[in-house]
C-alpha cells in the first residue's frame, strides 16, 4: 500500500501522465520507503489491528503513522539527494494518498462483513412491532438494532403529530386501533408493548386491540420494576393480570412501613411460599437490621435465597418446620427476632380437606409453638397471616385458622407481645389459587372450569397484600383482626 500511494502521488502530481524518467526517479525511493514503513507501521501497531473491527481508533492510528512517514521521507530525501529531481508536492500528496490506500480498504471490509453478517442474521430474528413511541421505545429499537432477537419493522402510537416520524430509522407507521392490518401487512411476528407508564385501563385497551392480531404480546415493566434500565431487552416479559387489573394497583408509602421495620430484626415463617416470599422482598427493601426466613421447603427457600441474593441486609436462610417446638426455639433463641410475620400454613382447600389431621398440626399447632416462642423470648410484634375463610369456617382450612386466630387473641391477653392477626381473600396469582388453575387448563387445551358462572371474585395482587400486612403490623396495638377490604 505504502508503494501504491508513492507512485500514485507522482502520477497525480504530473496529471496523470507519468514522463519516464521521472518514473525511474520515484523507483529509486521504493526500497526506502518500504524499509521505512515497516518500521512505522509496527511503532503505531497497525498490523496487530483486524480489519473486521476497524473504528476510529485505527484510523487515528494511520493518521499519525502517515504524517510521520512524510516527514521521514522528507527528511532522508533532503539529506541525501537535497530533494533535487523530487518535487515538493510529492511529499504532500503522499501522506494523503496513503491515509486513503490504508484506511479504505479496512472500512470497506467491516461494512462488507457487517452488512453479510446482518443479512444472515435477519432471517432469524422475529419481526417485532412496537406499541408506543416514547422514551422507552427509543431505548428499545436502540438495543433491537444493535443486538437481540428482534427486528423492529415499525411503530404504532396514537399521537396523531407523530405519524410517519422516525426513531433510529424506524417509523411510526400508523395508530394502535389499525394494528391487525399493520400486522398482516407487513409479517409481524410478535408486538411489544413499550408503554411502561400506562395505566391498568390504558393497558387492557391496548391489549384488547392486539390480541385480536393473534400474535404473542410482550411488554415492558414500570421503570421501578426494572433490572436495569440500560438493558431494556432483558426487561421485556409476558403479560401478568397484575397488568390488566380493573383498577389502580394500591401502592402504600414505603417510608412511613421504613419506621417500624428499620434496623430491627425480622422473621418470617413461611418466607419461600407466594405470599412468604414476596413478604421478604419487600421488608429487605425497608432496611431491617437482619432477616431470617424460615422455610420447610428446599426448593423454595432456594428461590427465595436467589431472588435476595443482591440485597445489601443481613439475611439467614433457614430450613426447618415450625411443628418442631425445639427447631422454633432454638432459631428464636438465636436471632431474638424483635418482628414475626407467620405465614406458614396449608392452604389448599379441597387437599386439607381430605388430610384433616396436618391441617390441624400444620396450621393449629405450628402456630401456637410459634407464637409461645415469640412471647417467651419477648418478641415485639407477631402477625399471623389469616384467610377469610375462617369467618363462619365451612371447611378444615377455615376452621384451623380460625383456631388458630382465636389462640392468637388468648396469648395476646397474657403476654408483653403484641399480637394480631390479618386476613385477606383471593391473592391474585399466589400458590393454590384459581388463576394459575384457570392458567394451566387454558394451556391444556381447556375447558375452564368455575363454581358458578355469576360469581364474581375480587383480587388483590401479591404485593398488594404484602404492603397491607406490613401496614396493618404498623398499626396494630394487640388482639385486632385486620380484615383486608377485597374489592
Amino acid at each position: 500500500m505504502s508503494v501504491f500511494a508513492w507512485e500514485f502521488s507522482w502520477w497525480a502530481r504530473f496529471n496523470f501522465t507519468f514522463p519516464f524518467q521521472d518514473w525511474q526517479k520515484s523507483l529509486l525511493i521504493v526500497p526506502i520507503i518500504i524499509i521505512l514503513q515497516l518500521f512505522i507501521f509496527k511503532r503505531f501497531r497497525l498490523y496487530r489491528g483486524l480489519w473486521r473491527f476497524a473504528s476510529i481508533p485505527d484510523l487515528w492510528n494511520i493518521f499519525r503513522a502517515s504524517v510521520v512517514s512524510a516527514l521521514c521521507i522528507t527528511l532522508i530525501c533532503f539529506m541525501a539527494f537535497r530533494l533535487e529531481g523530487i518535487p515538493r508536492s510529492i511529499l504532500i500528496l503522499y501522506p494523503f494518498f496513503l491515509m486513503f490506500f490504508l484506511g479504505a480498504p479496512r472500512l470497506a471490509y467491516r461494512a462488507w462483513r457487517d452488512h453479510t453478517i446482518s443479512v444472515n442474521t435477519i432471517s432469524a430474528k422475529k419481526r417485532a412491532i412496537v406499541i408506543g413511541a416514547g422514551r422507552a421505545a427509543d431505548m428499545l429499537i436502540r438495543e433491537m438494532l444493535r443486538d437481540g432477537n428482534y427486528m423492529p419493522v415499525g411503530l404504532l402510537d396514537d399521537n396523531l403529530q407523530l405519524d410517519q416520524s422516525e426513531i433510529h430509522g424506524i417509523k411510526v407507521l400508523d395508530v394502535i386501533d389499525n394494528v391487525i392490518k399493520i400486522c398482516n401487512k407487513r409479517d409481524i411476528d410478535i408486538i411489544l408493548i413499550a408503554i411502561p407508564s400506562a395505566t391498568s385501563e390504558q393497558m387492557r385497551n391496548i391489549v384488547k386491540k392486539c390480541e385480536l392480531a393473534g400474535l404473542p404480546i410482550k411488554t415492558l415493566p414500570g421503570i421501578h420494576e426494572m433490572t436495569s434500565v440500560n438493558e431494556v431487552l432483558s426487561n421485556l416479559r409476558e403479560l401478568k393480570i397484575e397488568d390488566l387489573l380493573g383498577r389502580e394497583k394500591v401502592d402504600l408509602k414505603s417510608s412511613e412501613l421504613q419506621k417500624i421495620l428499620n434496623n430491627k430484626t425480622v422473621m418470617v415463617t413461611g418466607g419461600g411460599g407466594s405470599i412468604g416470599s414476596e413478604l421478604c422482598y419487600q421488608i429487605a427493601k425497608l432496611g431491617p437490621a437482619r432477616l431470617i426466613i424460615f422455610e420447610r421447603n428446599e426448593f423454595n427457600l432456594y428461590k427465595i435465597e436467589q431472588l435476595l441474593i443482591n440485597t445489601s441486609i443481613k439475611v439467614e436462610f433457614v430450613l426447618g418446620d415450625i411443628c418442631e417446638a425445639k427447631s422454633v426455639s432454638n432459631i428464636l433463641g438465636k436471632y431474638k427476632p424483635e418482628i414475626i410475620f407467620h405465614a406458614a400454613a396449608y392452604k389448599h382447600v379441597p387437599i386439607l380437606e381430605r388430610n384433616a389431621r396436618e391441617a390441624i398440626k400444620n396450621n393449629i399447632l405450628g402456630t401456637k409453638i410459634v407464637a409461645d416462642a415469640a412471647s417467651e423470648y419477648n418478641c415485639q410484634r407477631f402477625m399471623l397471616i389469616s384467610t377469610d375463610k375462617a369467618v363462619n369456617p365451612t371447611n378444615i382450612l377455615g376452621a384451623s385458622k380460625r383456631i388458630a386466630e382465636l389462640y392468637i387473641e388468648n396469648i395476646n391477653q397474657r403476654s408483653s407481645t403484641n399480637f394480631s392477626t390479618v386476613r385477606f381473600g383471593n391473592v391474585l396469582d399466589s400458590d393454590g389459587s384459581v388463576v394459575p388453575l384457570f392458567r394451566k387448563q387454558i394451556l391444556s387445551g381447556g375447558p375452564i372450569t368455575v363454581t358458578h358462572p355469576d360469581i364474581t371474585r375480587y383480587f388483590m395482587t401479591i404485593e398488594e397484600a404484602c404492603q397491607l400486612i406490613l401496614q396493618a403490623s404498623k398499626i396494630a396495638t394487640g388482639g385486632e383482626i385486620f380484615i383486608l377490604d377485597m374489592g
